[in-house]
């Protein structure tokens, strides 16, 4: 059976914007990132089990998430010569002739657990294509799995425990304990990565944690104060968890067999090329479409 890489090609346009100098494209517009984006996207292509993919963009940046807690990510403060790369980004995609799933309702990583969770029957394993912690949450013993590209690095089940020091199913439970910087979700005062760790490795959920620190079952440093903080943001939490949760009900329309990518349709992609100036990408596929 063959693998299935899952892209969050919005994550890779964001590594290729802080890593590649800005270059405007012949019509004047800024391509640098969507340039690096392609180039990721092709050296990925290139590799021996890569032959089903898809990748997942947000389309817009609010989700259904911003109606629920007014402090979640909203896009402020995103540069404008990198959001005017998004669409860019979106069509660079299917001018490679790969699967694309624009999300607007719901984000990216929404999409990737769809994906894993609708999908991974048909494969040997799921690669979820992201260091992003939020998706740690699919991984599922070694047939689900991280990778992180950049560092080179697989997370499978145990990958997961050594990195974050919770079981793959308690990550919703842990962001919403620590807190997402990234994502805008603030966390429980006084809770830290590894009290966190503590209470949810031997608790299994936020919910099973015994409100009353004398209740634990385990010794943890300032249980007195966890607790006393735990109760009085009890509400907060479940938010927050709701939050982090990752959404396994995306309408996605393919079949397992339309993942397979069969090669770039050589006239529209040489000629997204020609528009943006991508001379030296222009004939980098290894697959045409016949």
């Amino acid at each position: 059976m063959p693998k299935l890489h899952l892209v969050d090609a919005t994550y890779e346009l964001f590594r290729a914007y802080t890593a590649i100098p800005s270059r405007a494209g012949p019509e004047g517009q800024e391509v640098a990132a969507v340039g690096g984006l392609v180039s990721t996207l092709l050296k990925l292509l290139r590799e021996d089990d890569v032959t089903h993919v898809a990748c997942a963009t947000d389309h817009t940046v609010e989700s259904f998430r911003n109606a629920l807690f007014d402090g979640y990510k909203d896009g402020s403060g995103l540069p404008p010569n990198l959001e005017s790369q998004f669409p860019l980004a979106e069509e660079a995609i299917e001018a490679l002739g790969l699967v694309l799933w624009p999300m607007e309702e719901f984000e990216a990583d929404d999409a990737l657990a769809a994906g894993a969770a609708r999908y991974g029957e048909h494969f040997e394993q799921v690669v979820l294509c992201t260091p992003d912690k939020d998706l740690a949450q699919c991984v599922i013993e070694d047939r689900v799995v991280l990778l992180d590209r950049r560092r080179e690095t697989v997370y499978d089940h145990a990958g997961v425990v050594e990195k974050w020091g919770v079981p793959p199913s308690a990550i919703p439970d842990y962001l919403a304990l620590v807190g997402d910087t990234a994502d805008g979700i603030p966390g429980v005062p006084k809770w830290g990565a590894k009290s966190s760790g503590v209470l949810l490795t031997h608790y299994g959920s936020l919910e099973a944690i015994p409100r009353d620190h004398e209740e634990w079952e385990v010794k943890v440093r300032g249980a007195k104060g966890l607790a006393a903080s735990l109760r009085e943001h009890d509400e907060a939490a479940t938010l927050y968890k709701r939050l982090a949760t990752l959404r396994t009900d995306v309408p996605l329309a393919q079949s397992a067999a339309d993942l397979e990518w069969q090669g770039a349709p050589c006239g529209v992609y040489q000629a997204f090329c020609d528009r943006l100036g991508f001379n030296r990408l222009r004939e980098r596929p290894h697959r045409w479409q016949q």
